[in-house]
């Protein structure tokens, strides 16, 4: 063990414990450790979650309520059309449909629940009837609501709100500086648009992104910071899962102790955040999933994903229980 990582450690962990921001070249200084000093980066992250956080994790799901067709070329995004995968298409589901997969995953333990359309956005059409569903699902269930409907405005956001929906989802998906390499039809600046008409329209905002991608750690980093200085407060973090079809099925995984390392590092420059597990765990992790509650996770998306399966919502209430967390 190098005694002066264990130093850098211990210097930044009293930091964040003393309510002071780390900065990015201290963040960089975390992310340049390796071998066994990540197992004493990941028990400084889990003091800092339960000091700042609390040892309550929060439990969400979604549906896919419109897949395929979508314009944008986001590399990694089975639902694209400028992909060829075997992603099931349809449009808007119905309110039965919906309602009944609420109800299932509310009586399974689950404690927020969003629908999660494909495209750039969605269409004024559709907007009318998802806010007719969220209507539906404030009256018949104890859920709370979210939404992923892509790019909106503060008036779609406000109308959101007014129908009972109490925060929004749009990730950054990667740092500004990679963003170039992994989207080309829109701009950065358009999501984090959609995330200040969120704000704005006093929706609470859930924004994240993808790790793995290609990207340094650097960059990984740089997407933390970002979403520090826009106030978000739910940060899922998801973990490529390379499909068949999209530009990125062949891109190399990130291997298992990087991604912890990540994790923590989050958990240093957003100590109060819900750092939330989400798509890929289950195949970049394997057997080392409960290691990202000791590395600062508070939240995870439970049930299944947009286009790929998960594990039981059991399982995972499970393993949030046998880590010595509460639900």
């Amino acid at each position: 063990m190098n005694k002066s990582k264990v130093d850098v450690i211990n210097r930044l962990e009293n930091k964040v414990l003393a309510c002071q921001e780390i900065t990015q070249d201290e963040a960089l200084e975390l992310g340049e450790l390796g071998g066994s000093d990540l197992y004493q980066l990941f028990a400084a992250a889990s003091r800092i979650r339960a000091q700042r956080a609390g040892k309550k994790v929060d439990l969400c799901s979604i549906v896919n309520a419109k897949s395929g067709r979508c314009s944008e070329d986001c590399k990694f995004c089975s639902q694209s059309a400028h992909h060829q995968t075997d992603v099931d298409v349809y449009d808007l589901l119905d309110e039965a449909s919906i309602l009944e997969r609420a109800l299932q995953m509310e009586a399974e333990g689950a404690k927020r629940y969003a629908l999660v359309t494909s495209g750039r956005g969605i269409s004024e059409d559709d907007f009318v009837k998802a806010l007719d569903i969220y209507r539906c699902l404030a009256q018949e269930t104890n859920l709370k609501l979210c939404a992923s409907l892509g790019i909106i405005n503060e008036d779609m956001a406000r109308r959101l709100r007014e129908a009972g929906v109490t925060r929004y989802h749009h990730n950054l998906e990667t740092s500004e500086s990679y963003f170039p390499h992994i989207c080309t039809t829109h701009s950065y600046q358009d999501r984090v648009n959609t995330i200040k008409a969120c704000q704005a329209a006093d929706l609470e905002v859930c924004s994240g992104g993808i790790i793995s991608l290609g990207e340094t750690m650097g960059q990984r980093l740089e997407m933390a910071f970002t979403l520090r200085d826009l106030k978000v407060k739910s940060v899922p973090i998801n973990i490529l899962n390379p499909i068949a079809g999209t530009a990125l099925e062949h891109q190399s995984m990130l291997p298992p102790l990087k991604i912890l390392q990540t994790i923590a590092i989050y958990r240093f420059i957003l100590p109060e955040a819900m750092l939330r597990f989400a798509g890929g765990r289950e195949t970049a992790l394997r057997n080392l999933q409960a290691m990202g509650y000791l590395a600062g996770i508070n939240a995870t998306l439970v049930g299944s994903y947009l286009t790929t399966s998960g594990r039981t919502v059991a399982e995972d209430i499970q393993m949030i229980l046998d880590m010595g967390l509460e639900v």
